[in-house]
């Protein structure tokens, strides 16, 4: 056989064979730049959920695409438990059409960050949220709730899907929040201001890491 035809074959090959499908939950956060606010979400999360089976990625709707995190974040992530290395090997990307279709968890970080996301994909609606928008709304949901929801599901993916939509469901329903939800920027900002935003992310991971546990811990 010619060179030229075990190309071809190899080729065809290629083209006929169908990637594994992900089967893990996939949680995927985002802000603007992706270099800030969405990977020190992504980061911690990550952390305290490495124990699960399930992916934690991030974008921005308007990347800095290839950046790092700047020293400030980067510091605020390794304070909350993320190993140095793993704040150090963030690279910023684009938000797209393909990766909101793939993520059963959309976590924004804020109210403008929704409705870019959604554009981008309409169905993800009931699937995406701001991070503190989520925390409040699975806060009115006791364990016994999710635990009964859960076991409604089969596989894992669809475990957490089911407690996402239990979540969603809240809208309308839970009391509406007292003040605005958005996380502030602090790219180029004080210290301070790197301070605050990681203060209204970081309690809100909390409600994230529960709802995932509930799923996906038998």
């Amino acid at each position: 056989m010619s060179p030229a035809s075990e190309f071809s074959l190899a080729r065809l090959f290629e083209s006929t064979h169908e990637p594994v499908p992900d089967l893990r939950p996939n949680i995927l956060t985002v802000c603007t730049g992706n270099i800030c606010r969405s990977p020190l979400a992504e980061t911690v999360l990550a952390t305290r959920i490495a124990d699960l089976d399930v992916r934690v990625h991030s974008a921005g709707t308007q990347a800095l695409v290839g950046h790092a995190m700047p020293p400030e974040a980067r510091e605020l992530a390794e304070r909350n438990g993320v190993a140095p290395a793993g704040a150090a090997a963030h690279r910023a990307r684009l938000l797209t059409e393909s990766l909101m279709h793939a993520a059963d968890l959309v976590l924004t970080m804020t109210a403008q960050h929704t409705t870019a996301a959604v554009q981008l994909a309409p169905r993800r609606m009931h699937r995406t949220f701001t991070v503190r928008e989520f925390a409040r709304l699975a806060a009115t949901l006791d364990d016994g709730v999710l635990r009964s929801v859960a076991r409604g599901a089969g596989t894992a993916r669809a475990r957490f899907n089911a407690l996402v939509q239990a979540v969603s469901d809240q809208r309308g329903v839970a009391p509406r929040a007292v003040e605005n939800e958005d996380v502030v920027d602090p790219y180029r900002q004080s210290a301070a201001v790197y301070e605050l935003s990681a203060s209204q992310i970081i309690p809100a991971l909390d409600q994230v890491e529960r709802v995932a546990r509930l799923a996906l811990q038998r």
